[in-house]
């Protein structure tokens, strides 16, 4: 019998490890992929319900036009290396809510949503590009599964997702929203939102590029959102939920040459 235990408990974990598309990373993602589409779609619907959503603007064209690309882009190479189960279920919206606000956020299911405030700051479409193949990045990469299971173990007990929503729907939301992005905070979770933001970063580059778009309007980007916030009193990088707007640049400069390599020996900037 306890030889039965360790082998379903190793099986469990087997299953439940997987491996990021690109940074290779192996990860632990227990929650039923199924299920946290489920919840992102319903997160989606009830931030759209309660803000005002530029539909019909040109800016609201544009990011919508950006989005389809990258990931009709992103979908094709999980499909050419048998990575498709990760976008099961995924349906992308791509949405612009009018708020001063200089964030994007994306939950599961491929839900995206832009504000108002970071488009001046985005410019182009290889700036909008930079902060839509981020936000792809962290949907496909699964880092909701892996920051809403530490979220229930840690606030919740460990209650499997289903009960969770069953018995404390409200407390799930709210859980959800921090997971997902929307919205912060400090305390035992940063470190893996910190490296969840740089794995974004490195996935977002690529897509961005085999996309067609300019890789180094990603630094260009966190350049003019560093001058952006100067005036902002931040939070040093070793309590903050995002690297610091210096650690990204040179980054991301750094990988833009192994980015550009990647999506040009598969054929990719031929089409663009």
């Amino acid at each position: 019998m306890k030889k039965l235990t360790v082998f379903c408990i190793a099986l469990v974990l087997a299953i439940a490890c997987a491996r990021v598309p690109l940074s290779d990373r192996r990860q632990f993602t227990p929650l039923p992929v199924a299920q946290m589409v489920t919840l992102g779609k319903t997160t989606y619907s009830q931030v759209l319900q309660e803000s005002q959503v530029a539909s019909t603007s040109q800016q609201a064209q544009r990011v919508k036009a950006v989005g389809e690309r990258i990931a009709a882009v992103v979908e094709e190479y999980l499909r050419n290396n048998n990575d498709a189960d990760r976008i099961e279920g995924y349906e992308w919206e791509f949405s612009v809510i009018e708020s001063n606000q200089l964030n994007a956020w994306a939950l599961p299911g491929g839900k995206v949503a832009f504000y108002t405030g970071i488009l001046p700051i985005c410019k182009t479409d290889d700036g909008i590009a930079t902060v839509m193949a981020h936000e792809i990045a962290h949907s496909i990469a699964h880092h909701g599964n892996e920051r809403m299971s530490q979220q229930l173990a840690v606030q919740l007990g460990g209650a499997a997702l289903q009960v969770a929503l069953r018995n404390k729907p409200q407390q799930t939301m709210q859980l959800a929203m921090t997971a997902f992005g929307i919205g912060s905070q400090v305390g035992l979770l940063l470190p893996f939102s910190r490296k969840h933001e740089r794995e974004a970063d490195e996935l977002g580059l690529y897509f961005m590029t085999m996309a067609g778009y300019d890789p180094s309007a990603a630094p260009d980007f966190w350049q003019r959102m560093m001058e952006a916030n100067s005036n902002r009193q931040a939070p040093p990088e070793l309590l903050s939920t995002h690297p610091s707007p210096y650690s990204r640049v040179r980054y991301l400069r750094k990988l833009i040459p192994e980015a550009r390599a990647f999506a040009e020996d598969r054929g990719y900037l031929a089409r663009y």
